[in-house]
């Protein structure tokens, strides 16, 4: 059984995708995590409701697109981390970037808490204007902890996942990972359950490109055949986004009109500005510039290139650099071997040609090193974080360069609109170069717009703290939330408002063994904000009666609960069951539990062994202090004076850190590792000595704007600027062309399509395109849903476990297809049944067998229930009684076997024979003979010239002692036969 329902991104103008594969046994995949610029939560309420049915996560690229919402569900959706997760190496590494780049960039990215979820409770009051109250957005530790929890897979790795804790039994499924290209990482995955063969194909690239290797579809071989794995899927998904792409020039054509445009620009002292992602397809066009530039420092343009540095700039950029030159097996096969060669001669330190040496690349990090660095008069090339412009430097690099009409912004992909009520900068761009003629440039041939005055709208975002009411109303949706969240999993005692911050803690068990070493002086901060609220009940709207039978717990005073006319949980005295945590070794070990009486007290007051808070300074845990009173010196983020701190104390136990060093990245990331961050490097690139000294207040210290505390609420205004730099577009979306899966879906054959993850217009002509091929022959059925609609694309067939007896066993003659491929024997027998003992109810068990209900005596009596008895179908030896002349008919020898062209090739090679593929699978041996696939089967056809035909009685002895036919057909005839077996009837 397969049932997919895409919860977002099918036929929308939205590029983020979500899906949801139920298989049989109430198994459900999640494939993607995806957001959009907009940040919306309320889009995430679809997949709120399936998470605790979820038993697997797969991941496919390290993009907004595809892994936005992930942090965010691990923080605010209820046991969402608790669900097992995998993805490939890199999508795990570039992601954490990506998140720490996101949240570091825009207050927005925390999402806002829903108007419907601030104003239903009865005493709130009708507001004037709803504010946008947001979420708490997670830390840098926080991120670098839940992208810890996914399990990273290599590519065409087999891997049988373990279930959520919430999952029924997986039941032999199998996930395997397969190159998609247009990421570093990225995949296709395939998913074996049963007989369900699944491919799930999203945002893929056939392609090779220069850093990106290509979509894994085909073997390495010269044949072109598909993967045996991904060949004949009872289900591929399919996206579409991408399919009506302007434009789609070979790879060579796309750089050449790339480097021209900015060669031309440069010349003329502008500056270039590529708005892109900060993690994924910025890699391809940095891997293209840094080589440009060290390819032609010594050429005819050499001027041009010296004068202009490359900026990449992202709040997590130096991270990201640093992780892909610790991938390089996931990279293309050339980059590969130069890198190798190059480490290999040494020089890595020498002549500078290794190719992850990205030494004309500069990583900023800073806003304020963005805004100094196009406020000069050099030209520059700046690939600024993001696409959409919605986020990160890209909307203030545009503003700062708008006034020169010497500057140009390239566009890399189509931005759609995702907010129905406004357009976002990034769309309203690329419908502005739509929309005008424009000009070719002499050089790229590319289409160029002169913007003249053309004016755009920004939209620009600060937070604010929340005043009173505000607070009030956040307050409120927290403890609606807590309670709604107890009640879904079972447990309404937990709907304590004592338990605010803590709500991460109580959901996700899987996270706790990285905070069981936590620093001891943090551990009081959510005792304070608990005890706070508690002194607050009012406000968050739980009164006594709303609190039922656990008011015996949270009122004071209140020792008796009238349970008369009470059901279920209201009738008893109510219990919170401590769940124990444990891990890998046994049960964890907090070292609070283990503190001297003289240490237990000296973190903000608060003893941290039993629940009451020791008064310090005349104030109670949660009271305000005195501004005199219990004070820290600045900088210290808590922490008692040093000279009042206890010499006693243990030391901290140091975490242990993962083999990348994570914590180093995410102190960088965060400006923790000091301002220089983006310093690095910062020496002269083509080694001008006075151009790196004219530049050293580039990678001064900047120090990092404090981070706010407590509840905020973002407030937008909107202002409007002119343009007047130039447009231009080359595409670099690295998407697949709507050729390539005409060419592949007849090779693929999958016997259901289903297309997704695209807008109405280019899933509609991806589904004609595919029904239309070979009318209609390559796809049995094609679907295309929307958002929330669910399909059975489940197989067509009935799989039946039958036991064969030690006799017909015996019988059987086995036959090898091959090396590392099963055997083969045929059967023929009599379907009898036995029944079910000890041993084979154990199997039934496991799902290894099927339950037959006879009946005694072949019918069943209504009154004796005792007559039903459960048996197992059992094959056994035929009698000569039924070996008929139908069944001899039946059992007539039969070739099977894989037959693959390039195989075929090889075998005909072998012999003496010339042998050449050419393209739609075909293999022309000698001239005369072809070789093809037949289009509605797996069989072969050959065609044959008269010259490839000779007397079928003209032998000759080969060296090993066999008669051997010529004539190019029978050589070829032979050459096939030899690869199958012959499977007798037994």
């Amino acid at each position: 059984m397969l049932t997919f329902t895409p919860l977002l991104g099918a036929q929308s103008s939205s590029p983020a995708s979500q899906s949801l594969l139920e298989l049989d046994g109430g198994v459900k995949v999640l494939v993607d995590v995806g957001w959009d610029h907009s940040f919306d939560a309320v889009k995430l309420q679809e997949l709120e409701k399936h998470v605790s049915t979820f038993s697997i996560v797969l991941l496919t690229h390290a993009t907004i697109e595809h892994i936005g919402a992930y942090a965010h569900c691990c923080k605010h959706v209820p046991g969402f981390n608790r669900i097992p997760c995998y993805a490939t190496t890199p999508v795990v590494n570039l992601g954490r970037t990506l998140m720490l780049d996101l949240y570091g960039s825009s207050p927005a990215a925390a999402s806002m808490v829903p108007k419907d979820g601030i104003y239903s409770s009865p005493i709130s009051e009708t507001p004037g204007e709803s504010p946008n109250l947001l979420l708490q957005p997670p830390t840098a530790e926080e991120i670098g902890s839940y992208f810890s929890l996914i399990n990273p897979l290599k590519y065409s790795q087999p891997h049988q996942p373990i279930p959520s804790p919430f999952s029924p039994p997986l039941a032999g499924l199998t996930v395997t990972a397969y190159s998609a290209g247009h990421t570093l990482g990225g995949t296709i995955w395939h998913i074996q359950h049963g007989l369900e063969s699944i491919v799930y194909a999203s945002d893929w690239n056939l392609g090779r490109e220069n850093f990106f290797p290509g979509a894994a579809w085909l073997s390495s071989g010269d044949g072109g055949e598909v993967l045996e794995s991904l060949h004949r899927p009872t289900a591929l998904i399919c996206s579409s986004r991408g399919v009506e792409r302007p434009e789609a020039l070979a790879r060579k054509d796309r750089d050449s009109r790339m480097i021209s445009l900015i060669r031309e620009t440069v010349a003329q002292g502008g500056k270039v500005l590529i708005p892109t992602d900060s993690t994924a397809r910025v890699l391809e066009i940095a891997f293209l510039l840094n080589n440009t530039w060290r390819e032609n420092l010594d050429g005819p343009h050499a001027d041009t290139y010296k004068n202009a540095r490359i900026y990449m700039a992202s709040r997590s950029s130096s991270a990201t650099v640093r992780y892909f030159q610790s991938m390089l097996e996931w990279m293309d096969d050339t980059v590969v071997r130069n890198a190798e060669a190059a480490m290999a001669r040494g020089d890595a330190q020498g002549s500078g040609v290794n190719p992850l040496d990205w030494a004309h690349v500069r990583q900023i990090e800073k806003q304020g090193q963005v805004e100094r660095i196009l406020a000069r008069s050099k030209p520059c090339v700046m690939l600024a974080s993001d696409a959409s412009l919605e986020w990160g430097f890209s909307a203030q690099a545009l503003q700062d360069i708008a006034a020169d009409s010497r500057n140009l912004v390239v566009l890399t992909e189509k931005i759609p609109q995702v907010n129905e009520r406004r357009q976002g900068l990034g769309t309203q761009l690329w419908d502005f170069y739509q929309s005008q003629q424009g000009q070719e440039s002499a050089q790229s041939g590319a289409k160029i717009v002169n913007s003249d005055g053309h004016s755009v709208e920004l939209r620009e975002e600060h937070t604010e703290a929340l005043n009173a009411d505000e607070n009030m109303l956040y307050q409120q949706y927290l403890a609606r939330q807590r309670q709604m969240h107890s009640n879904l999993q079972g447990d309404n005692t937990m709907n304590d408002d004592t338990t605010a911050e803590l709500g991460d803690d109580q959901v996700s068990e899987s996270s706790e063994s990285s905070d069981e070493d936590e620093d001891v002086e943090h551990q009081g901060r959510a005792f304070n904000v608990s005890a706070q609220l508690t002194q607050n009940k009012r406000k968050i709207g739980l009164t006594e009666e709303e609190l039922g039978v656990n008011v015996l717990l949270r009122s004071k005073n209140v020792h008796d609960y009238d349970v008369q006319n009470k059901r279920g949980r209201e009738k008893m005295f109510p219990f919170v069951a401590h769940k124990s945590r444990n891990d890998d070794f046994g049960d964890l070990i907090k070292p609070e539990d283990y503190l001297r009486a003289e240490e237990r007290d000296v973190v903000d007051g608060v003893d941290m062994r039993d629940g009451d808070a020791a008064k310090q300074d005349g104030a109670a845990v949660g009271q305000k202090r005195k501004w005199d009173e219990g004070t820290t010196a600045p900088g210290q983020k808590g922490r008692r004076p040093k000279e009042e701190r206890t010499p006693n104390k243990k030391p901290k136990v140091e975490q242990r850190q993962e083999p990348d060093d994570i914590d180093a990245i995410i102190a960088r990331a965060t400006g923790e590792a000091g301002g220089a961050g983006g310093g690095s490097g910062s020496a002269a690139v083509n080694g001008d000595a006075q151009d790196s000294s004219s530049e050293s207040d580039e990678s001064e210290y900047e120090p990092e704007d404090s981070a706010p505390t407590g509840p905020q609420k973002v407030v937008f205004t909107t202002r409007s600027f002119k343009l007047n730099v130039r447009l231009a577009y080359v595409d670099f979306s690295g998407l697949f062309r709507l050729t390539d899966l005409q060419g592949l879906i007849g090779r693929i054959n999958p016997t259901k399509l289903i297309v997704t993850a695209g807008n109405a217009s280019e899933t509609q002509l991806l589904a004609d395109t595919c029904r239309a091929v070979e009318n209609g022959a390559a796809v049995g059925e094609v679907f295309t849903p929307l958002n929330g609609e669910s399909i059975d694309a489940s197989v067509d067939t009935n799989a039946w476990t039958v036991k064969l007896t030690r006799q017909l066993v015996r019988r059987l003659n086995w036959k090898e297809l091959g090396t590392d491929k099963p055997s083969i024997a045929a059967v023929s027998g009599i379907l009898g049944s036995e029944p079910l003992d000890d041993g084979a109810a154990a199997l039934e068990d496991e799902g290894a067998k099927k339950k037959l209900k006879l009946a005694k005596g072949g019918q069943r009596s209504s009154t004796d229930a005792s007559s039903e008895v459960i048996a197992i179908p059992v094959l056994d030896l035929l009698g000569a009684q039924h070996l008929t002349a139908h069944h001899q008919r039946a059992a007539q020898p039969v070739h099977v076997g894989d037959l693959r062209l390039a195989d075929i090739r090889a075998a005909v090679q072998s012999r003496g024979h010339t042998a050449e593929l050419r393209g739609e699978g075909t293999l022309l041996v000698d001239g005369t003979v072809i070789v093809r696939k037949s289009p509605n089967s797996d069989g072969i056809e050959l065609e044959a010239a008269n010259a490839g035909l000779s007397v079928p009685s003209w032998r000759t002895m080969r060296k090993d002692g066999r008669l051997e036919t010529e004539g190019t057909f029978y050589a070829v005839k032979q050459a096939i036969y030899d690869r199958l077996a012959v499977v007798a009837g037994a």
